[in-house]
């Protein structure tokens, strides 16, 4: 991928604000994608609900070739079923390794591995499916089914609490099976797998030894951050509450507390252990405002926009909503949200090779970058200042630059520093046709023959 701070290099200087989170167009034509995935070059997989894996080339462009398509193995009864996550080997650039895990036509989880073929590092060989972990489910819904490798090199695994409605079978806090877990699996180790060593059940009549973590409900969405490697764990709650959860990755055995508990509070003590043996949320949100399934995200590590270094960006499917946390408010953590992106149905984040963050839009089949709007107001030059309304714009956009400067040449980018559009203004007014430009957020920098004058932001709605 292009690296934004390249493109800023050009403007001029800028100042950083609080906060805006916002959506900037990257792709679209995708069939319900619910995972975003990278093998440190510039292409971006893209996990398709029904069954198909896509790719995105380093220019933006969706290559027509499916990297891999398991339509035939994959249920298609829509809903929390599909091909649900992606992880690639840390080490895929030489074995060639990845992982899924999907619903299988029998609607049971499956996690398998499969190789690139030695040929085309475009495409995957279907054939070579080996099936390592399956586990029956017993309902449609609360599949989990993320993966991903942790700092430690091990395969975590999340398993929901096997469906229906308030975990009736007591699954996530059965340790003697896989359901309402998150399991940490060796994968370079034994025919299919191997335990770790130190995880918590090992030799526990009491408990399966993949078993990491448990008493989860539907985590949707965990991640490790990449500088600290602290794991988050976005959990979608019963009819109140959503939460997230974030320890140090080396904390082994803990109870998340469901169906005891929902978030904070109590939901079904029957036969719950004392509470001062779960791992309560680090912060949890109510239902009001239309939020009610939360998407877990990414702690920022990019370089594109300092001031969401650290911060940790989730969503909410349900209101369409970006939002996120400060940890280093530890003592008071608040949740900033966005205003809603309307039809956009916010499966999953992503990053690339560079930390920097993305979003799919489930319902409208849309590949995003995450950016900081607010870090893109420019700070004009003196007595140079040019004004653009309107701001947002629709299909005319008004431009009027300073009597003293001639033949400005006006330039339209977005936010991968592509040149989507320019004119040369010959007078200190004139009027544009962006009609043909998306809905996003953009930068518009005047310049004459001395060189760049100013930038400012323009969003297009």
């Amino acid at each position: 991928m292009k690296i934004f701070l390249s493109f800023l290099a050009i403007c001029t200087a800028f100042i950083l604000h609080a906060q805006q989170l916002d959506l900037q167009e990257l792709a679209t034509g995708f069939n319900a994608p619910l995972n975003i995935q990278h093998t440190n070059d510039d292409r971006l997989f893209i996990v398709e609900r029904g069954g198909a894996i896509k790719i995105i080339d380093g220019n933006g462009n969706v290559m027509e070739t499916d990297f891999l398509n398991l339509e035939d193995r994959v249920s298609q009864d829509g809903g929390e079923r599909g091909l649900l996550g992606l992880a690639f080997h840390p080490d895929y650039a030489n074995n060639g390794y990845f992982y899924v895990n999907y619903v299988n036509t029998d609607g049971n989880t499956q996690i398998s591995r499969f190789s690139v073929s030695d040929s085309d590092p475009n495409n995957a060989n279907p054939e070579s499916e080996l099936k390592m972990i399956s586990v029956d489910q017993p309902r449609s819904n609360h599949n989990g089914g993320c993966l991903a490798f942790g700092p430690d090199g091990y395969l975590y695994i999340t398993m929901g609490d096997g469906g229906g409605g308030g975990d009736t079978d007591n699954n996530a806090q059965n340790t003697t099976k896989l359901l309402g877990s998150l399991l940490r699996i060796d994968v370079n180790n034994g025919d299919l797998y191997s335990i770790p060593p130190d995880n918590p059940f090992i030799g526990n009549p009491d408990g399966r030894d993949e078993i990491w973590a448990y008493g989860l409900r539907n985590p949707w969405k965990f991640s490790f951050d990449l500088e600290t490697g602290d794991l988050w764990i976005a959990d979608v709650g019963q009819g109140k509450i959503e939460e997230i959860n974030q320890v140090p990755a080396v904390n082994a055995g803990l109870n998340y507390g469901w169906r005891c508990y929902e978030g904070n509070a109590i939901f079904n003590d029957t036969n719950c252990p004392d509470s001062g043996t779960l791992t309560f949320p680090i912060v949890t949100y109510d239902h009001s405002n239309r939020r009610a399934s939360i998407t877990g995200g990414y702690v920022y590590r990019g370089t594109d926009f300092p001031s969401l270094q650290g911060k940790y960006i989730f969503a909410d499917f349900v209101s369409n909503e970006l939002a996120f946390i400060d940890p280093e408010n530890e003592d008071d953590l608040e949740i900033d949200f966005s205003a809603p992106f309307d039809g956009t149905g916010i499966s999953s984040f992503g990053i690339d090779n560079s930390g920097e963050l993305y979003a799919a839009g489930l319902s409208n089949g849309t590949i995003y970058k995450v950016v900081d709007a607010e870090a893109l107001s420019l700070k004009p030059e003196k007595d140079k200042s040019f004004a653009l309304y309107p701001n947002p714009a629709n299909d005319k956009l008004k431009l009027t630059i300073p009597s003293a400067v001639q033949k400005a040449t006006i330039s339209i980018f977005d936010l991968l520093g592509k040149e989507i559009m320019k004119h040369t203004m010959t007078s200190d007014k004139t009027q544009l046709d962006i009609s043909p430009i998306k809905k996003g957020l953009y930068l518009v920098q005047v310049s004459d023959k001395t060189g760049i004058l100013e930038t400012q932001k323009l969003i297009v709605k």
